[in-house]
């Protein structure tokens, strides 16, 4: 009876681990985690524009747990974000998406220097752009991106509207990151190893009746880009 409790628990904790194996408790372990997920991402996605990874508790930003200087090409987080991460796939969902707004400031004049004005012109579509780009550089990095929506769904705040905001609604944004996923990675949800994952399950409580939309909207056969709910 014990070797068969053992063995059931070692099972169990070899299903868990690809999930939840996160170790890092200080901030010098996030900061060693960061450049090897960091430059995993950039060298399994042959990005070749230099940037590199920083914790700092960095005032000013747009965003509350993570951004890029546009001016010298750092990828940082505030070491708060720590006890939210459970995993190395929800740490590169931040990452890459901070990756992908890293390499548009290589692109335009002055080498990229005025990239910038695009996320305070069209915020919302940057983003999404963003978001998109995150989950390739995660699949090619060997990254599993629903960990990208278990971890907004822990830190992103929600709002009522969006209409005036610089930030989709994270409802709906987490809605979309999931339809890129089915629609292109249809794979990663038939073998989902985040099924029993606390955050993913309330993401799919929360998300429900969008996703009822999502599985009209494929059965139908429609190409209408779908107005999820708030």
């Amino acid at each position: 009876m014990i070797k068969r409790f053992l063995l059931g628990l070692f099972i169990l904790c070899a299903v868990i681990s690809p999930v939840f194996a996160w170790d890092v408790k200080t901030e010098a372990e996030l900061q060693q985690r960061m450049n090897e997920v960091g430059f995993n991402i950039l060298n399994a996605n042959r990005i070749e524009h230099r940037l590199i990874f920083m914790v700092t508790n960095r005032i000013y930003s747009r965003d509350r747990w993570a951004d890029v200087s546009s001016v010298n090409r750092t990828v940082w987080l505030k070491p708060c974000i720590l006890p939210y991460i459970d995993s190395n796939d929800e740490l590169a969902g931040i990452l890459a998406h901070q990756i992908s707004h890293g390499v548009d400031t290589y692109n335009g004049v002055l080498r990229g220097y005025i990239s910038i004005l695009n996320y305070w012109v069209a915020p919302n579509k940057y983003d999404m752009m963003a978001d998109k780009r995150a989950v390739d550089y995660m699949v090619n990095a060997g990254y599993n991106p629903l960990g990208y929506i278990v971890i907004l769904n822990k830190i992103m705040q929600q709002y009522r509207y969006d209409a005036f905001s610089n930030h989709t609604l994270v409802t709906r944004r987490m809605m979309k990151i999931y339809e890129y996923i089915y629609e292109k990675y249809p794979s990663i949800l038939a073998d989902n190893e985040y099924k029993d994952n606390i955050y993913y399950q309330n993401f799919l409580l929360i998300s429900r009746n969008n996703r009822l939309k999502l599985q009209q909207k494929v059965e139908s056969g429609s190409k209408k880009k779908l107005n999820y709910d708030y």
